[in-house]
């Protein structure tokens, strides 16, 4: 039975990923296969290249530098992350991410991108970050605030618009045992985004599109319904942040950065035992770890 491990997005809530993650690699547990979305890809493939720290320590060194993410770049580039610092430089020559480690891997990482001509959400396998990094910028580029992303003849946007928690998808390709790491807290509720908004940005020339920004609620509190009745079958183990930190989107705080990482980092800890147990337990006895 393939483990699988799903990733949620949600830009710098990812920091709580990225504390679970390293938990993950000191422990040494392991998948078969991961999927991430947004920030999940981002981050999720230093899991993968075996580099524990990296996510923390690169966001906590350039997220206050206002040519790297805010208002600067988004007037600038029409995005609000510099796209040649923190897709170029960044994991180039600033903090090398370790491709050929990731590579070496050989675990099938996938980013979940959507396509803004069809509305449709595309699973793409990356085999090595530096030569797909488009594709992991796509899968986080944020409706209104990001240029869409041309993968050859096509053009992508945010993957969590139209898939934000691809648990489903991921069974579809035969992980059966999965591990879904969310980024908001039990009882979260999705509220609509600004449909005139959409409509400006998107009406004329992406009307599929549109429709799933502004429909983006209904899927996310729909898809936490099926994710919550599979967790309580005992179908899934699910990890979610059991503290609250305050913070935003594009949070630029080291301390608050901090913070939502160490949230995962205890989660993790403190679930670590009953995940393995997760693992481990035979198809038979499906329900009895994952509550």
């Amino acid at each position: 039975m393939k483990t699988g491990l799903v990733l949620e997005g949600g830009a710098m809530r990812g920091m709580y990923t990225a504390g679970v993650l390293d938990v993950f690699m000191e422990e040494g547990v392991t998948f078969d296969g991961m999927i991430g979305v947004s920030a999940g890809a981002l981050f999720g493939v230093n899991y993968l290249s075996n580099q524990a720290g990296r996510v923390i320590r690169y966001n906590r060194r350039f997220n206050a530098d206002p040519n790297y993410l805010g208002l600067r770049p988004l007037l600038r580039t029409g995005n609000i992350v510099d796209t040649d610092y923190a897709y170029c430089r960044v994991p180039r020559k600033l903090d090398v991410f370790d491709d050929e480690t990731y590579k070496k891997s050989g675990v099938p990482f996938y980013a979940v991108v959507t396509n803004i001509k069809t509305g449709k959400p595309e699973y793409i396998r990356i085999e090595s970050v530096y030569e797909q990094m488009d594709v992991l910028r796509a899968s986080g580029s944020m409706p209104f605030v990001s240029r869409p992303v041309r993968i050859g003849r096509k053009l992508y946007l945010d993957g969590a618009i139209t898939d934000s928690i691809p648990f489903e998808k991921f069974r579809e390709m035969g992980y059966e045992r999965l591990v879904v790491v969310l980024t908001k807290p039990d009882g979260y509720v999705k509220k609509p985004m600004n449909a005139a908004l959409a409509h400006a940005f998107y009406g004329r020339m992406y009307p599929k599109f549109e429709e799933k920004v502004k429909k983006r609620h209904e899927m996310y509190n729909e898809t936490i319904r099926r994710l919550k009745k599979l967790e309580a079958e005992g179908g899934v183990f699910v990890l979610r942040p059991g503290a609250h930190v305050k913070i935003s989107r594009v949070e630029k705080n080291p301390e608050k950065l901090q913070a939502l990482y160490d949230v995962g980092v205890k989660d993790a800890r403190d679930a670590v035992g009953r995940l393995r147990a997760y693992l481990a337990q035979e198809p038979c006895e499906a329900g009895k770890f994952g509550r």
